[in-house]
């Protein structure tokens, strides 16, 4: 069955789907785990600059190979090969190994999403070229370590689910949320600070953090709504990592501008303003407090 971040487990019978909302049960989020980095290499990767370092030039090595593809693509990658590094440990800084496991996990996400691909279209400027020999035994390596588990539990996997909770009934207005969540979600791959949580509280609070940009009068109830939901538990504490990351408003002003017509942006852009001017003193603790 053909691979879906948003629904990577429709094949397993502890998950539905019903229409464009997923029903979760329990033991969905508590298989999340499962598809996380061990706290022994988050903590190497914030103890050590060189770990950290290894791990930056692993994922630009996934962005050149995958920059023909689209960015759910890269995200699943970088999933491996967080996971891969976990469980076998980071390699020495040689590049030519850096570079064989980020081909390999780009390789085994093209497989996943069922792309047609040469290895060629991975293989360009950098001075290693692998042969297809090479790729296979090593994408072995990595499945053999990531114990077949490809269908990666993502934030991309919760959004659906938390947006349901929000009750919206424009969908326009749940297009545009969803968009900029998925925005801040790709974003924040890259920053170890977020390794630590869960690919739910990552959704959620994206989905918080995109919410309190764009229709502030409505924030407290999202906040209450997603703060509310039993598998939250309230642990909405990687916010603060986020905005540390340096989000603004005018990011999501640029997403409204290239997603919606001049009349949709006009409707949003009023709504927007009502909002500020019913609610204009949300502040950081309301969302720390979750």
């Amino acid at each position: 069955m053909e691979f879906d971040l948003e629904n990577p487990l429709t094949n397993f019978n502890d998950f539905h789907v019903s229409s464009s909302v997923p029903t979760f049960i329990p033991s969905f989020f508590l298989v999340e785990s499962d598809h996380m980095p061990t706290e022994t290499y988050i903590k190497t990767l914030e103890a050590s600059d060189l770990a950290t370092s290894i791990r930056r030039e692993a994922i630009c090595s996934i962005s050149q190979f995958s920059c023909k593809f689209s960015s759910f693509l890269s995200y699943l990658a970088v999933n491996y090969l967080d996971r891969f590094l976990s469980s076998q440990g980071l390699p020495q800084p040689e590049t030519w190994v850096l570079r064989l496991v980020a081909i390999s996990c780009v390789s085994l996400a093209a497989k996943m999403n069922k792309l047609e691909f040469e290895l060629t279209h991975f293989q360009g400027d950098g001075g290693y070229m692998f042969e297809a020999q090479t790729i296979k035994r090593m994408e072995y390596v990595i499945l053999g370590a990531l114990k077949w588990r490809m269908r990666s539990i993502t934030p991309f996997s919760f959004i659906s689910f938390f947006i349901s909770l929000f009750k919206l009934k424009d969908p326009p207005l749940m297009d545009v949320l969803k968009a900029r969540a998925v925005e801040i979600i790709l974003e924040a791959q890259n920053d170890i600070k977020l390794l630590e949580f869960k690919p739910s509280i990552i959704a959620a609070t994206a989905l918080v953090c995109a919410s309190h940009e764009l229709f502030p009068s409505q924030f407290p109830s999202f906040r209450k709504a997603i703060s509310y939901c039993p598998y939250v538990n309230k642990e909405l504490n990687c916010y603060n990592s986020i905005i540390d990351m340096g989000w603004r408003s005018n990011k999501a002003e640029d997403m409204v501008s290239q997603q919606f017509s001049s009349s949709e942006r006009d409707m949003l852009k009023r709504r927007k303003t009502n909002d500020y001017g019913k609610n204009h003193t949300v502040h950081l603790s309301q969302v720390q407090h979750c």
